[in-house]
């Protein structure tokens, strides 16, 4: 499905919106008409992202950090907060501005919807469940989550950011939606973003060696960044509070990832086996009825499709590949 938002929304903010997901979303929006307001740091995000959508007459970027309150004085339809860092290569570097972003910035983001009586849609994440023991996960297993390892930072962040919508929802009344996002992948991921997808692919089109974690046989569920931008329009367009996870339900084990990578980019790359993360999850697999029953989403694209996609928008550009652009 896709959500037609200029039916529906005059006027959005996104929170994080120069970042890989906001961009897509930012750009979805922009070209269906709605208003966009994109705000970001640039602490993950970058310029090139939106650097496409400046000459829109409806989209208007503002550098804000969401520690700091936001201060808006037109009408919003829907505030859209996905201002975290997100890859484990970025909240291991900013795990304190990760934990503030959770908290004060969620918090500072319920203020805007609240005094502009928006609907908010807060992006949590599939890291909430932990290491789980149920599989796949849905969305009343409560996770199994180490609370001080290395990644506890941003799955708690996100736990305590679901905990302070639901507060706002319960005391002042917010309408919000909480949706737990499944690993996301798609063209304008940072070719250092240290997630599995860019990391291969960019060691592909460079003929170096993929490294796989452990013994590659841990899981994840891989979703193309079109397919989570409806489910985060659906869920907009709904009254649902959530949680509802937006994750593809094909599973696959890391090295089958890299193995699909290697033959979609014709590359004569080997695979090697580096150390796994401390708290690495073994299973990652959404539950994706309640989105299928609520929402009425489903992912359309297949791996092979949205990886081939991905491996042409890094190929396209020489600069990302040959001076290992970071952003």
């Amino acid at each position: 499905m896709t959500v037609s938002a200029a039916e529906h929304f005059e006027r959005v903010v996104v929170t994080g919106g120069a970042g890989f997901v906001g961009s897509h979303l930012c750009e979805r929006l922009v070209c269906e008409g709605t208003d966009v307001l994109c705000l970001d740091n640039l602490a993950t995000g970058a310029p090139e992202n939106i650097a496409h959508l400046s000459t829109c007459n409806n989209f208007r970027f503002q550098y804000h950090d969401v520690l700091e309150p936001i201060q808006i004085r037109s009408a919003v339809d829907v505030v859209f907060h996905l201002a975290s860092p997100a890859s484990p290569s970025d909240y291991l570097r900013l795990p304190v501005q990760t934990l503030q972003a959770g908290s004060l910035g969620t918090y500072n983001a319920l203020q805007l919807a609240l005094h502009t009586d928006a609907r908010l849609v807060f992006t949590s994440t599939s890291e909430v469940y932990g290491n789980p023991q149920i599989h796949p996960q849905p969305e009343w297993y409560w996770g199994h989550v180490n609370p001080i390892g290395p990644r506890s930072v941003y799955d708690e962040a996100n736990r305590f950011g679901e905990a302070m919508v639901c507060a706002f929802s319960e005391q002042e009344g917010v309408n919000s939606g909480i949706v737990r996002v499944f690993n996301t992948y798609g063209p304008r991921m940072r070719v250092y973003d240290g997630r599995a997808v860019p990391t291969f692919i960019r060691q592909a089109l460079t003929g170096k060696p993929l490294s796989v974690t452990g013994n590659g046989a841990q899981t994840r569920s891989l979703c193309y960044v079109d397919d989570l931008v409806d489910g985060l329009l659906a869920m907009a367009e709904s009254r649902h509070s959530g949680p509802v996870n937006l994750g593809n339900p094909e599973e696959q084990t890391v090295l089958q990832i890299a193995e699909q990578v290697i033959a979609l980019s014709g590359s004569n790359s080997e695979i090697v086996f580096v150390d796994r993360p401390v708290d690495d999850p073994d299973l990652r697999c959404p539950d994706i009825s309640t989105a299928q029953q609520v929402l009425g989403w489903s992912p359309r694209v297949r791996s092979d499709r949205g990886i081939r996609s991905t491996i042409d928008w890094y190929a396209q550009d020489a600069r990302i590949v040959g001076s290992g652009w970071v952003r």
